[in-house]
């Protein structure tokens, strides 16, 4: 898995770093399910850095449909 938080979309630092970890504990949870793809997470503008379900929310659902497209292959 790799990480493309740029300092463009995410000004600050701390909420960067604070994406960075969730993205990651998100990914521990979900890989055995995920197998072995190649994934990259990109961070958009207007990220709701302030609320932290609302994007582990976004992130589950993300991972839910690339485990629905990996059973298919």
């Amino acid at each position: 898995m790799g990480l493309a938080i740029s300092k463009k979309n995410v000004r600050r630092a701390v909420d960067r770093n604070l994406i960075k970890r969730l993205i990651r504990e998100s990914f521990r949870i979900r890989q055995p399910q995920l197998g072995g793809l190649d994934i990259i997470v990109m961070a958009r503008r207007n990220l709701p850095i302030g609320d932290r379900s609302a994007l582990r929310d976004s992130l589950d659902k993300h991972w839910s449909n690339l485990v629905k497209r990996n059973k298919k292959r």
